[in-house]
């Protein structure tokens, strides 16, 4: 690859973008598999064409009726945010020299990223409709709500800031399908373990990509992405489902209660979001760039006192106790 200068002017993005072109299109298959090899959502669910089919549905709805509720609803709030992938594709190609190069690395990341992603939604809304205990109509009028609403990120065009969110968001995918996996395990449901199991592996997959992006984009405009990351840290990094809403609710309100439920099952704590904050530091070397002006410094101590100060915070925070009724789940 070219060589680039550190401390680029501002408004250097074009370039940086275009020096990480290369890399993209050499080093993108390290975090992408091939289609043959990679797992489907027909691998894991009930096959029509057996003869066992209606066996495999009993045995998979008598699994489903061993999940807590609250365990339920978080699995629903996971897999509509899955589904509102269109909104997370278009949201990339608009992001800044993105979509330059219909061929480029960066479009042919995102079709690859989009491509792997789609299948988890696939899975899991399968799944959801095969339990028996879901109102699929009041789950489906949700997804197309938050497809219907988008989202507001904070991270504008600016690829610094929106490869950022997706390192921190790809991370909090991770550790929310790892731990849906591992209390579905223990409440009996085996099959579903393994399918959050696989989903969280991709989310981790996914993430090491947008975290490399951000690291080479740190070795040349280092002051730029620093200030980025602070700027995305002071804002709070909010969820994709920000605005997940039930039928003839508020916006916004059904994601409060589902957000309830992961903190009192430990699915997605308040000391996650502190601990991913801790990873990207470390795996940004953040208490070791060089080569930074003195706005990039200041936002460099700002993220390393950062951890300590959330970390208080979260240790104060009550979660309602009481289980909220949601209309996507019958009983």
């Amino acid at each position: 690859m070219q060589e680039l200068p550190l401390n680029l002017p501002e408004g250097s993005r074009k370039e940086v973008m275009a020096y990480l072109e290369p890399f993209m299109l050499n080093e993108m298959s390290e975090y992408l598999k091939p289609v043959e090899e990679m797992w489907q959502p027909a691998d894991f669910l009930p096959d029509a064409s057996r003869d066992t089919f209606f066996e495999e549905i009993r045995d998979l709805q008598e699994s489903a009726k061993e999940l807590s509720y609250d365990l339920v609803a978080v699995l629903i709030g996971d897999t509509i945010t899955e589904e509102a992938l269109p909104t997370y594709e278009s949201w990339l190609t608009m992001v800044e020299d993105v979509n330059k190069n219909e061929q480029g690395g960066w479009m042919k990341w995102v079709r690859a990223w989009t491509a792997e992603e789609n299948r988890h939604g696939d899975l899991l809304n399968k799944y959801l409709y095969l339990s028996g205990r879901i109102d699929m109509r009041q789950f489906e009028m949700s997804t197309q709500y938050l497809i219907q609403d988008g989202f507001d990120i904070g991270t504008g065009a600016d690829p610094y800031r929106n490869f950022i969110y997706t390192s921190f968001q790809e991370l909090a995918t991770n550790v929310s399908h790892r731990r849906v996996s591992g209390l579905s395990k223990k409440s009996g449901d085996k099959l579903l373990a393994k399918m959050c199991g696989v989903i969280a592996s991709d989310e981790a997959r996914h993430a090491k990509a947008y975290m490399s992006f951000i690291s080479k984009a740190m070795t040349v405009d280092p002051s730029e992405v620093m200030i980025a990351f602070e700027d995305m840290m002071r804002k709070k990094i909010v969820m994709p489902a920000q605005f997940l809403r039930e039928a003839g609710e508020p916006q916004g309100e059904a994601f409060a209660h589902f957000s309830d439920a992961a903190q009192r099952l430990g699915v997605y704590t308040a000391l996650d979001y502190v601990d991913i904050l801790k990873e990207l530091n470390n795996e940004w070397k953040i208490d070791q760039v060089s080569g930074l002006n003195d706005q990039g410094e200041k936002a460099r101590d700002y993220l390393l006192r950062l951890p300590d100060r959330l970390t208080r915070l979260a240790d104060r925070m009550k979660v309602p106790e009481k289980e909220y009724k949601f209309k996507w789940i019958y009983g």
